[in-house]
């Protein structure tokens, strides 16, 4: 399944600059730069985040050359046998940095270009570390992507439900920015919520009864509503005294949504053996409990990322252009933007 090749893997899909280089499986160096300036404003800023990779990408790429001791110039363009690079989705500014730097570097080093799907790449990253068994259900769960997706074979793809308005990694900084933390919420609020009571607030789980698909819009109005009236009846202090019960109850809320329609998904396919979590959500301590306990109560094998390869990073680029076929998936590098365009 695993071609042979050594690939240099670019991702730029966001506000995250990742360089990785891989042999077959085995990930030699995943270098990434985390762009701090969105914090000042509460999210992405996509024209500052395109101009932060414009800076950052080619230090990337040395970073990671001269992490495993090989030299960023023609002695290591020998060595790696093919270049990879997130087409989309994604900021178009930022995709068009990552593929206006890759496509120079295949052209300068005639090397193949490979154009990685985003959303496929977070599912199989979890084939860096764990064996992975056709069928398997993915939940991806991301700031912009909830999805359950059943995969019969590599790049073959049936999403089963979605979110129909905001998704999972959404409703956590925004309901973090609701409880005043910092963006990004979603790791602060895990690390809160571990301390808390899950059972402080009542909120509500988006279409809980209903089909596959997910809604998380209802519950960041609820929780806006939950804020204010607790502040209303007892002051601002008492937000602050019960902030690990607050992030408690929403973390419950958002990935209880996640267990009920994977359960029901696996119902109506007995046949799958095997789950894994995809996406920044994964890292999520209290998705990754509740999943191993149905996974216990079900039968089936689990599988996530590590953290590194939770969220946006080229290793997880490298990987799936290693499961694809040699010699069938070469960009042509004159369309390379108009395939960014499409795809994002």
């Amino acid at each position: 399944m695993y071609s042979p090749r050594t690939i240099l893997a670019i991702e730029t899909s966001c506000d995250d600059t990742s360089v990785a280089i891989l042999m077959g499986r085995k990930v030699l160096a995943n270098i990434t730069y985390t762009q701090a300036i969105h914090e000042q404003f509460g999210g992405v800023v996509p024209e500052l985040a395109s101009r932060e990779h414009d800076l950052k990408i080619a230090l990337c790429v040395e970073a990671a050359f001269k992490k495993i001791g090989w030299e960023s110039n023609e002695q290591g363009m020998t060595k790696i046998d093919a270049i990879a690079v997130t087409q989309g989705p994604g900021l178009m500014g930022s995709l068009l940095v990552g593929l206006t730097f890759a496509k120079g570097l295949a052209l300068s080093w005639n090397k193949p270009l490979l154009g990685i799907n985003h959303m496929d790449a977070h599912i199989y990253a979890n084939f860096i570390d764990h064996e992975i068994a056709f069928p398997f259900l993915a939940i991806v769960v991301s700031g912009g992507h909830t999805q359950l997706v059943r995969v019969t074979a590599p790049f073959e793809h049936e999403i089963l439900g979605k979110t129909r308005d905001d998704a999972a990694g959404e409703a956590f900084d925004k309901s973090g920015k609701i409880l005043g933390l910092a963006y990004p919420a979603g790791p602060e609020m895990d690390k809160l919520a571990q301390k808390g009571d899950r059972s402080f607030l009542n909120l509500p789980i988006g279409l809980k009864n209903e089909g596959l698909d997910f809604s998380y819009s209802g519950l960041k109005t609820a929780v806006l509503y939950a804020h204010n009236n607790l502040v209303e009846k007892h002051g601002s202090g008492y937000i602050t005294a019960h902030i690990n019960d607050i992030c408690a109850s929403v973390s419950h809320a958002i990935t209880e949504a996640l267990v009920v329609k994977t359960q029901r998904a696996l119902k109506v396919h007995p046949n799958i053996k095997q789950v894994v979590l995809a996406g920044g959500v994964s890292a999520n301590s209290m998705l990754r409990s509740k999943m191993e306990e149905l996974a216990k109560q079900l039968g089936f094998v689990l599988a996530y990322p590590k953290m590194e390869y939770c969220t946006d990073n080229g290793a997880m680029i490298g990987i799936t252009a290693q499961l694809m076929p040699i010699g069938s998936t070469e960009l042509n590098l004159a369309s390379l933007e108009l395939q960014a365009y499409a795809r994002g």
